[in-house]
């Protein structure tokens, strides 16, 4: 049986692990039966080359990150290139419909109003197309919230999120809302909320739908890797292919 193994980045946050290992347990609750380890790529334990050392038989490792960047171009297949070059890797969870879902749900919880700007603040990075991954996913809210939707960084990215909050008070909306583009509580989300925003929503959290995004990028790697594989300077770059596409470190 292949298992799933869902590597985090990690942070020196209690709360933020302990959101991390709910989301887990709902993913293993989701498919009863189907084995399913929590690993970190850093600072939380146990580590993602402890877990995937322990692990017997086929892996499909799923990024537990919004979207590309360094962790998934760089440190994740540097670390499945040294432990399990045998393994499947996903694509990152966003963007997706479903997340979207998730999001809207979190700004309807804050009290999202009709008249209210929306901004979609998310953690930022230094890569193009992890950004670019951001604005696609602030689209898509757009669509489903029927008004536009800016995209914003708590860090690395422009425009970042005080400055996207400022010009934003400057049009006629009411209030500024942020919906917070991130999985737990933590320093990014603090950010958003001291950006200015007169809301911001809970970050994403421990959803059913979440859980389900997790399982079919799981299935899209299975599904993947029985038709294409690629190396691991490849995957490395990040260069060929979708920011969704599986990958087979081989």
């Amino acid at each position: 049986m292949t298992t799933l193994v869902m590597a985090a980045h990690g942070a020196r946050n209690p709360e933020w692990d302990a959101v991390l290992a709910d989301l887990a347990g709902r993913v293993r609750r989701t498919r009863p039966g189907s084995p399913a380890r929590l690993a970190f790529l850093e600072l939380s334990d146990p580590p993602l080359d402890r877990v995937l050392a322990e692990v017997a038989g086929p892996v499909v490792v799923v990024p537990l990150l919004l979207a590309g960047g360094y962790h998934v171009h760089i440190d994740l297949p540097e670390v499945i290139a040294r432990v399990r070059p045998d393994a499947v890797v996903a694509g990152p969870l966003g963007p997706h419909p479903l997340l979207t879902s998730v999001l809207a749900r979190r700004l309807a919880a804050a009290g999202l109003r009709p008249r209210d700007a929306v901004i979609l603040g998310a953690a930022g990075s230094s890569d193009p197309a992890a950004l670019a991954a951001v604005r696609a996913a602030a689209r898509l809210l757009s669509v489903r919230l029927s008004r536009p939707v800016t995209a914003a960084f708590a860090s690395a990215g422009r425009p970042g999120i005080t400055e996207a909050v400022a010009e934003v008070r400057r049009g006629p909306a009411p209030r500024t809302v942020v919906a917070s583009y991130l999985l737990a509580p933590g320093l990014f989300h603090t950010r958003l909320a001291e950006s200015g925003a007169d809301v911001v929503s809970a970050p994403l959290g421990v959803d059913d739908d979440l859980a389900r995004l997790v399982w079919h990028r799981y299935d899209e790697a299975r599904q993947g890797s029985s038709r294409s594989s690629r190396t691991i300077a490849s995957a490395a770059s990040g260069r060929d292919g979708s920011e969704s596409a599986p990958v087979k470190i081989s």
